[in-house]
């Protein structure tokens, strides 16, 4: 499949979708709280994007890596859970948890895709650590979304930012192309060896809109599945975290098209 080069006007209607996404993101943020279900922040996020006239990209979603469709419009990723946690009415989050959030919203016609990660309360210093340093390899991994870079390049920058911090990017994960559709060529992995399996690596060029989400987790680059054919966990049980923006690659450099307001 061939990489979706976008025009200024078609990354403006881009914009528009991520700028819904950013909106009902901050609104969960302020929802999560110990005592509060899972299941309950996919009802609300539901309810917001269809205040702001979108759909949600992700409900009854067929993604590539599946043969089912997701059942929800939101993932949400309790602590161990690294992405595709599926929302569930028993599933209640409590102080010291940290919460990665990844909504995708459709407007006319053009998708937008974020995530972020939210701790509850006090949370542990590793936690901590874990939260800083995911959001520090997007930001480093940004800076590298010029013309005439490689995908491999967002792929080494992520891995270098994770190892200084003694923090494993997950394998077999990673961002995408994003536009008319939620998951675009190219792939975009968090680490080295699923670009070496994937033997695919892509200039990248003026007009490409990637969804950039580093994955970390504090003891093992390993994942493996909770059961529920849709939430990944690390295979260790160790705490991971999430965060991603979407960015149009142009002339003038880098132009983040989901950003928020305050970590």
């Amino acid at each position: 499949m061939a990489v979706e080069l976008y025009s200024f006007k078609e990354i403006e209607k881009i914009r528009r979708a991520c700028k819904v996404v950013v909106e009902v993101l901050e609104v969960l943020k302020r929802h999560i709280k110990p005592g509060i279900s899972t299941y309950e922040l996919d009802l609300i996020a539901r309810e917001e994007v269809k205040k702001r006239g979108a759909k949600p990209a992700f409900l009854n979603y067929k993604p590539p890596f599946s043969d089912e469709r997701f059942p929800a419009s939101l993932c949400v990723s309790v602590n161990e859970a690294v992405v595709h946690g599926l929302p569930k009415r028993e599933q209640v989050i409590k102080e010291g948890d940290i919460v990665s959030l990844d909504f995708g919203a459709v407007l006319d016609g053009y998708a937008g895709d974020s995530a972020i990660t939210v701790a509850v309360g006090k949370v542990s210093p590793e936690k901590e650590l874990l939260m800083k340093a995911t959001k520090e390899a997007l930001e480093e991994a940004v800076k590298v979304c010029m013309p005439g870079n490689w995908v491999s390049d967002i792929v080494d920058v992520i891995y270098k930012t994770a190892r200084k911090y003694g923090l494993y990017p997950l394998k077999n994960l990673g961002g995408h192309g994003i536009g008319r559709k939620v998951h675009e060529e190219p792939f975009i992995p968090n680490h080295p060896e699923t670009l070496k399996q994937e033997k695919k690596d892509y200039k990248l060029r003026q007009g490409m809109v990637l969804a950039i989400e580093p994955m970390l987790a504090l003891g093992t680059d390993e994942i493996s599945h909770d059961g529920d054919r849709w939430t990944v966990v690390t295979a260790d049980g160790s705490p991971s975290a999430h965060y991603e923006y979407v960015v149009a690659v142009t002339k003038q450099g880098p132009m983040v098209l989901t950003e928020f307001s305050d970590g």
